[in-house]
C-alpha cells in the first residue's frame, strides 16, 4: 500500500501559518491528480491545494484548523486509485444498465453537503439564517455565496410579509365593541427581543488586519490633516466625456482614477509622501514610481491590492485594472503577488456614506488618502454664497517621515488638480 502524505506547501516567504478554511473533497473520497482538495486561508489570500497524486483521501485535520507550513493535513492511498480504475472497466460494458434513475441521485450526502463556504457562512450569520435551511447548489451540495445571498434576501421578505392583514379581517366584531375601544391596550413584547450571544472565530485575514492596524497605531507617529475639494469641475468633466469614454474603452470613468492620477503626479513631485522607513537599517526608502494601493471591501475583510506605475497609466488602463482587482478581491481570487507592494494608499469611505474619517496608515507606507461622501454645501466663491458639491479629504501620515507643511502642501496640490482637471490632462 502506497500512502502519500499531503502537507501544507510553502506559500510565500512572509506566510508561516494558514487556516484550513474548507475541504473540497470529503473524507474517504476518490481524488484525481491536480484536483483541488481543500482551501487554505492565509493572512493575504485564499488558496486552493491540488492533489499531488490520484487515490483515496483521508483527512488528518478538521476544517478551521490553524496549521504551520509543512504540517500534514491528509493522506492519499494511491493503491485505491488503481483498484478503482480496474473496477471501472467491466462497468463500461454494462451500458444497458446505465440509464437508470441512479444518475439523478444527489441523495448521497458528502462531507460538503449543507456546509457553507467561509463567505457564505458570514452572510448567513449576519442574516441570522440557519445553514440547515439553505439548499446548497455548489459542488457536492455545498452552500455557495450566491445561495447564502438568496437565502438572506428571502429571509428579509419573510420578515416583512404583511402580518396585519389577518387582524383587520373580522370587521363585524369591531363595530360591536366600540365602547371597549377606550380600554387600556396590552403591550405585546417583541418576538425579536433576544439576549443570545454567539462566538465566531476570527478569520486569519481579519486577525492579520487587526494586528497590522494596531501595529500602525503603535509604531508610527500618525497624524491626520484635512482639506475640502470642490467637485464641480470633475463632475462636469465626467458628464461631458463619459459616453465617449465608455464607447471607446467599454468601461466607465470613475472618481477613483482621477484622484489616483492626481496623487501619482503629486507623489513624484513630493517624494517624502511616497517614501517608507526600513526599520532594520533606519533608512528612508524613496520610490521613483507610484504604486497606489486601493482599499476594497470584501465579505472577509478589507484588502488593499496595488495598481503599479499609476503615473504611467492612462485613465482607461487604470479603470480596467481596478475593475479586475475588485472582481478578484470579492471572489477571493487575488494572488499573493497582487496583494503585495504599494507606496501609497487611497481609501474611499464615501461610497458607504462617510462624511469624514481618519484612515490608518497601511504599513510600511507613510501616508494614506481618505476620500469621503460628496455633499452639497454653501461655500463662498468670489464673494458670493453658492451651493457646490464638496468633499472632505483626509491625509493620515507618518510624522517621522513627513512634516506637517509637506502633508498640507500635498493635499493642496491634489485639491488644485481635482478642481481643474484640465491641468491634470496637460501635465502642467
Amino acid at each position: 500500500m502506497a500512502i502519500i502524505e499531503i502537507r501544507v506547501p510553502a506559500i510565500a516567504e512572509s506566510v508561516t501559518e494558514v487556516t484550513l478554511s474548507q475541504w473540497l473533497k470529503g473524507d474517504g473520497d476518490m481524488v484525481k491528480l491536480d484536483e483541488p482538495i481543500c482551501e487554505f486561508e492565509s493572512d493575504k489570500a485564499t488558496l486552493e491545494l491540488p492533489a499531488e497524486v490520484a487515490g483515496k483521501i483521508k483527512h488528518t485535520v478538521a476544517e478551521g484548523s490553524d496549521l504551520k507550513i509543512g504540517d500534514v493535513i491528509a493522506t492519499i492511498d494511491t493503491d485505491a486509485a488503481g483498484a478503482a480504475a480496474t473496477s471501472a472497466a467491466p462497468k463500461a460494458e454494462t451500458k444497458a444498465a446505465e440509464p437508470t434513475p441512479s444518475v439523478a441521485a444527489p441523495t448521497t450526502a458528502t462531507y460538503a453537503t449543507g456546509h457553507p463556504s467561509p463567505a457564505a457562512g458570514k452572510i448567513l450569520t449576519e442574516a441570522n439564517v440557519a445553514a440547515a435551511s439553505v439548499q446548497g447548489t455548489g459542488k457536492d451540495g455545498r452552500i455557495t455565496q450566491a445561495d447564502a445571498q438568496k437565502a438572506a434576501a428571502e429571509a428579509k421578505t419573510v420578515v416583512t410579509t404583511p402580518v396585519a392583514a389577518p387582524i383587520t379581517a373580522p370587521a363585524a366584531p369591531k363595530a360591536e365593541t366600540k365602547p371597549a375601544a377606550a380600554t387600556p391596550s396590552v403591550i405585546v413584547p417583541s418576538l425579536a427581543f433576544s439576549r443570545n450571544e454567539r462566538r465566531v472565530k476570527m478569520s486569519r485575514m481579519r486577525q492579520t488586519i487587526a494586528k497590522r492596524l494596531v501595529s500602525a497605531k503603535n509604531t508610527t507617529a500618525m497624524l491626520t490633516t484635512f482639506n475640502e475639494v470642490d467637485m464641480s469641475a470633475v463632475m462636469a468633466f465626467r458628464e461631458k466625456y463619459q459616453d465617449r469614454f465608455v464607447k471607446k474603452y467599454g468601461i466607465k470613468l470613475g472618481f477613483m482614477s482621477l484622484f489616483a492620477k492626481a496623487c501619482a503626479k503629486v507623489l513624484l513631485d513630493m517624494p517624502d509622501v511616497n517614501a517608507s522607513i526600513d526599520s532594520a537599517t533606519n533608512e528612508i526608502i524613496y520610490h521613483d514610481y507610484a504604486d497606489i494601493s486601493l482599499a476594497i471591501s470584501t465579505p472577509t475583510g478589507l484588502v488593499v491590492p496595488p495598481i503599479r506605475n499609476v503615473e504611467s497609466l492612462n485613465f482607461a488602463q487604470f479603470e480596467s485594472q481596478l475593475k479586475g482587482l475588485a472582481v478578484k478581491a470579492r471572489d477571493g481570487k487575488l494572488t499573493l503577488e497582487e496583494m503585495s507592494g504599494g507606496t501609497f494608499t487611497i481609501t474611499n469611505g464615501g461610497v458607504f456614506g462617510s462624511l469624514m474619517s481618519t484612515p490608518i496608515i497601511n504599513e510600511p507606507q507613510s501616508a494614506i488618502l481618505g476620500m469621503h461622501a460628496i455633499k452639497d454645501r454653501a461655500v463662498v466663491v468670489d464673494g458670493q454664497i453658492v451651493i457646490r458639491p464638496m468633499m472632505y479629504l483626509a491625509l493620515s501620515y507618518d510624522h517621522r517621515v513627513i512634516d506637517g507643511s509637506t502633508s498640507v502642501t500635498f493635499l493642496v496640490k491634489v485639491k488644485e488638480l481635482i478642481e481643474d482637471p484640465t491641468t491634470l490632462l496637460l501635465d502642467i
